[in-house]
């Protein structure tokens, strides 16, 4: 069920498909346990609480690599200025946290903090699945999954929770560890634990880098420590013994642009491709942290296999 456990298809660098599997994962995890740390080890920050605009401000600009001077120039401000706002000697109004919020790239969750750390009320809400509120984007959510049956589909949140599936994505869990399927239920965790889908993976060793490498970004980007220890926790899972060592770039099916998922279903192998879709003009965190990933077959066999079940189940109704 490719996503149910992040299974996107996405793009593969050329350097992770020639190296030796060990050192992809340990590259990968290396630069996120980096990010992980205190960038501070700059005395100027150290100095700061860790909660306020300067210091969130310095931070972030940290994380995108960006001179005083860049961000200032994209800002449309000076690099005094910017300065004096990130030592604390100047404070910023809430039209000048949002345009650095946007030069920054920051999600409606860290835009939020940016504004709060400033002294102003946050810009977006955030609640839950079920609030009544969000009744008429869930069902949209639910109307998209069941949509694409009888191939599998399936919504996450920002940490890889799942929040809802179609049947088909549902019955790709069939045999996983009942552990595994307490809530939350993390679809990558499910996808990689040696007690989930991980014995049936085929290309365990590719798509384990894929979708390491693809958190690492994650982690990078958002700053969030919960998906850099999920990239840690990912890595050290053992790889299955019936995995198939890492392809020699150059000689896959799908030009090197994209990662299928090859999963073992009885005596068959499912190589599913995906789609992902988000709300991109959300007002809500919830709705814009929210992710929907489709499973497309990879080849005419995995098509095949899919629709079977779904012409079958369809005569039956019309006889009964």
């Amino acid at each position: 069920m490719g996503t149910l456990l992040g299974w996107q298809a996405g793009l593969m660098p050329g350097w992770m498909a020639g190296e030796n599997h060990r050192d992809v994962i340990k590259a990968i995890t290396s630069k996120v346990i980096e990010v992980r740390k205190d960038r501070g080890h700059d005395p100027a920050m150290m100095k700061m609480p860790p909660a306020s605009f300067p210091y969130l401000l310095r931070q972030w600009r940290g994380r995108r690599r960006l001179s005083q001077l860049a961000l200032a120039a994209e800002a449309g401000l000076s690099q005094r200025h910017l300065s004096f706002l990130e030592c604390g000697k100047a404070q910023p109004s809430r039209e000048m946290v949002s345009r650095l919020a946007d030069q920054l790239a920051l999600p409606l969750r860290e835009r939020n903090a940016m504004l709060v750390a400033a002294g102003f009320s946050p810009e977006a809400g955030e609640r839950g699945a079920d609030h009544p509120d969000l009744a008429a984007a869930m069902e949209v959510v639910g109307r998209i999954l069941d949509g694409r049956a009888p191939h599998p589909a399936l919504a996450v949140d920002r940490s890889w929770n799942l929040v809802r599936a179609n049947a088909p994505a549902l019955a790709l869990l069939d045999g996983i560890a009942p552990h595994l399927l307490e809530p939350p239920v993390n679809v990558l965790k499910v996808s990689l634990h040696p007690d989930g889908l991980a014995p049936r993976i085929r290309n365990y060793r590719e798509w384990r880098a894929h979708l390491l490498e693809r958190l690492g970004r994650q982690a990078d980007m958002s700053g969030d420590g919960e998906i850099a220890a999920l990239v840690e926790e990912l890595g050290a899972y053992p790889v299955p013994r019936s995995a198939k060592p890492q392809p020699v770039a150059g000689r896959d099916r799908h030009a090197g642009i994209a990662v299928p998922l090859e999963l073992l279903a009885g005596e068959t192998v499912l190589s599913f491709l995906s789609t992902t879709t988000v709300f991109g003009t959300a007002l809500d965190i919830f709705l814009s942290e929210l992710t929907i990933e489709c499973f497309f077959p990879a080849d005419a066999a995995t098509a095949a296999a899919m629709t079977a079940p779904a012409a079958s189940s369809a005569e039956k109704s019309a006889a009964g």
